[in-house]
């Protein structure tokens, strides 16, 4: 095997464990407001304590990146790919982080007055987790044709997160009792909407990998 496929074997091994690992981050923003909606603690806690292993798995697939362009000193755009490759493991550890604070809260919001009626969080998390799932198989399969809405789907996003934010506002006013669980829950949203950003991160970065030219999604 020469220097070129040796290189390739290894960006592509690379490539596949960063796909994983954000599918795990991904995952725990999803379970975390399973838990969340249902007030499980027991499931809160696992989640909570995947954080230990997103550290490690991040650190270990940065350092391979690194060593790749040490080693091996790649042009053009296998260049772009280490380089997207190193942002998408950023935003994924950020996403999965929120998962894990989102988990944190559920022993506190566990048995709190409810509001007259449900927020739309499971909705609004419908929505970032699609756009989080796109920004990912746009990295795996190198196709740019399910991120170029993002910007439509990050404004819906973000108009949501101002909605729940007042309409929460608007219950802890009419029920002081509900100022807990409405206190955490426009925290929740805050971190949906932060991960609707990291999502349109993944999107700008595979862009980039894949055409050369960057773009801000706004």
């Amino acid at each position: 095997m020469d220097m070129s496929e040796k290189f390739h074997t290894e960006l592509n091994g690379l490539k596949q464990d960063t796909l994983n690992m954000a599918c795990f981050a991904r995952n725990m923003l999803c379970n975390s407001l399973q838990a969340l909606t249902t007030e499980n603690i027991e499931e809160a806690k696992e989640i909570a304590s995947r954080k230990k292993y997103l550290r490690e798995i991040t650190i270990e697939l940065e350092e391979r990146a690194y060593q790749l362009i040490a080693l091996y000193q790649p042009m053009a755009k296998d260049m772009r790919v280490i380089a997207c490759l190193l942002k998408i493991i950023t935003s994924a550890e950020r996403i999965g982080r929120y998962g894990k604070d989102i988990a944190n809260m559920v022993k506190h919001v566990k048995g709190q007055p409810e509001f007259v009626q449900p927020l739309p969080i499971v909705h609004m998390a419908g929505l970032v987790n699609a756009m989080i799932d796109d920004g990912i198989r746009a990295f795996e399969t190198g196709s740019i044709e399910q991120i170029k809405n993002f910007s439509r789907r990050d404004d819906t996003v973000d108009a949501l997160w101002h909605s729940i934010f007042r309409e929460t506002l608007t219950f802890m006013m009419e029920n002081p009792k509900t100022i807990t669980r409405g206190t955490y829950y426009i925290m929740v949203a805050r971190y949906l909407e932060r991960s609707g950003d990291h999502a349109c991160k993944m999107a700008e970065n595979v862009h980039y990998m894949v055409t050369g030219e960057r773009i801000e999604i706004k």
